[in-house]
């Protein structure tokens, strides 16, 4: 049976430390001289962990989340509803 209902998607309490992860990984990125959009893209449709610098552990530290967690707060903070 499909469900008429539209499905509500939530990941509760992670923004903060999703926010905390991106903005460390990437000025690990910048530090190493890399355009953290540009790796970042490649990491998100990839899943390929080594877009990311090991540099002050941030390959560690963005592989602490899930990729769809990265992409909320992504959007999220480009629609400018943080919550």
């Amino acid at each position: 049976m499909v469900s008429e209902e539209t499905m509500m998607f939530k990941v509760g309490g992670e923004e903060n430390r999703a926010e905390k992860i991106i903005r460390n990984v990437c000025a690990s990125m910048e530090e190493k001289g890399y355009n953290p959009i540009n790796q970042l893209v490649g990491y998100l449709l990839s899943g390929d962990p080594a877009y990311v610098t090991s540099h002050n552990d941030a390959r560690s530290q963005i592989r602490k989340l899930e990729r769809d967690e990265l992409l909320e707060e992504l959007v999220r903070f480009y629609l400018g509803k943080a919550q």
